[in-house]
């Protein structure tokens, strides 16, 4: 409980202030890392999503779309783990993609049970419309960062997501 006479932002006991830390620029709050990643993501997201819209598909279509180019052909439950999506949400996506001509479910041989997603050539072509609609989008999302502070930037996203690769 926050003392009668301390500062908003601040606890401590009658006549000590002890700062609370937020995620406001400058605060070396413990969850400062994840609350200023997770408003990054919320930005960039929003312009994606822009980029997307005039397509007809949303990120969550797209983020499907990317695994699919990146790894062919993937079972549904493994689009689930690459996407950090739960199995009702990658139902739903696969179904909008499949209702879009943008992908295919296709029995797996050998497992009856298991229905593979594969992009269709409309779907493809879809993937990269998206990345020309993106493209200036993408540059006014870092225009405020220095020269050279956008591959920086990418590099220690990177390495911070990625850290079981190494970078050499």
């Amino acid at each position: 409980m926050t003392a009668p006479d301390a500062a908003p932002g601040t606890a401590g006991t009658a006549g000590t202030a002890v700062p609370r830390l937020t995620d406001r620029p400058g605060d070396a709050s413990p969850f400062a890392l994840g609350l200023l990643l997770r408003r990054a993501h919320w930005r960039a997201a929003a312009v994606m999503e822009e980029a997307l819209k005039p397509l007809g598909v949303e990120l969550r279509h797209f983020a499907v779309l990317i695994v699919l180019v990146d790894r062919g052909p993937t079972a549904q439950r493994d689009l689930v783990t690459a996407t950090g999506s739960d199995k009702a949400g990658i139902m739903r996506v696969v179904d909008d993609l499949e209702r879009k001509g943008l992908a295919v479910r296709r029995p797996v041989p050998g497992d009856r049970r298991v229905r593979a997603v594969e992009i269709t050539p409309a779907g493809v072509e879809l993937f990269d419309a998206a990345h020309v609609a993106a493209g200036p989008r993408a540059e006014r999302l870092v225009a405020g960062l220095a020269p050279g502070e956008p591959e920086r930037l990418a590099d220690l996203l990177t390495r911070f997501a990625h850290p079981e690769v190494d970078q050499a």
